[in-house]
């Protein structure tokens, strides 16, 4: 059984840790609220977005002008990890290393042997984890993660469109979380560019694709022109509040069942303490009773 002095130690080390873990659980918690409330305001925005691009995108040889719905054979990949800058977070920066790594050796393994697969990372996690797996992390944007906006988003998403268009990458993917819950997060893959209309999909109450007539002004192949470099803008945000929203949920979750635990480890070892105390009084009082009874011989 331990010491007195190194229960002692090891309660207060414990006693520290539980305050800390139970403070970053409440920031975690305050920072959650007001990431969950920017997502669920931002996505019916994207999707009744989505579904105007739909509509327009019925049109399949006009939805085929846009530079961002060439079709190329994938020869230079570009991936996006949306990740956080931070750990003490869960299983959510591993999860999306895992499905970046899985990704590559699974659908783009010739590209990657060729050298022609890059990584784009949002947050400092994803750039060294997938560094040190022989990934080539061309470029990392960690200002994003913390407080996301959409005006220090554009000047990154308009640079993957442009080298999208100019045909430096002939594919772009991104990975991230998709927040559900606090306790709810799943990885999420989707083709970023080139642009399929049969991602944009409209559902009726029954199940049928929706179609509504508008009024063009000036045109439809004017507007088509501009709504679908605004659509993959407002996409790509999307992905960034999702990614924030399921950060906050996954490091307050993982901070609560760290404080939890901590909570019943105090519980042992001050159990443990008690045991020990109980066995030194013992052990003293057979020593005087032992000493007194030699006395008397």
């Amino acid at each position: 059984m331990p010491g007195l002095k190194e229960v002692r130690n090891r309660i207060a080390s414990v006693t520290s840790t539980r305050q800390i873990t139970s403070a970053m659980k409440l920031v975690s918690a305050s920072k959650l609220k007001k990431a969950q409330d920017n997502i669920l305001k931002m996505r019916p925005y994207a999707q009744k977005l989505g579904e105007i691009l739909a509509n327009l995108s019925q049109d399949r040889d006009v939805f085929q002008e846009s530079p961002y719905s060439a079709v190329r054979p994938p020869e230079r990949i570009l991936i996006v990890a949306f990740s956080s800058n931070k750990g003490l977070c869960g299983a959510y920066n591993a999860n999306i290393v895992k499905r970046v790594m899985a990704l590559v050796q699974e659908k783009y393994s010739d590209q990657n042997s060729r050298g022609q697969v890059d990584i784009l990372a949002i947050g400092r996690k994803a750039a060294g984890l997938l560094s040190r797996r022989g990934l080539r992390v061309t470029e990392t944007f960690d200002h994003l993660v913390d407080k996301p906006t959409f005006a220090h988003t554009l000047p990154i998403v308009e640079k993957v469109m442009e080298d999208f268009r100019q045909g430096r990458y002939d594919e772009v993917v991104v990975v991230y979380n998709e927040f559900r819950t606090a306790a709810s997060q799943n990885v999420q893959v989707e083709t970023f560019l080139p642009l399929n209309p049969d991602r944009f999909v409209m559902q009726g109450s029954t199940g049928a694709t929706l179609r509504v007539e508008y009024i063009f002004q000036p045109s439809k192949d004017h507007i088509l022109l501009n709504v679908i470099p605004t659509a993959l803008k407002t996409q790509f945000f999307r992905y960034l509040l999702d990614a924030q929203a399921s950060e906050h949920g996954s490091r307050m979750t993982a901070m609560h069942k760290a404080t939890d635990n901590a909570g019943e480890l105090l519980r042992e070892l001050r159990l443990s303490y008690n045991k020990a105390r109980q066995a030194s009084i013992t052990k003293e009082i057979l020593e005087i009773v032992a000493g007194a009874e030699a006395l008397k011989g």
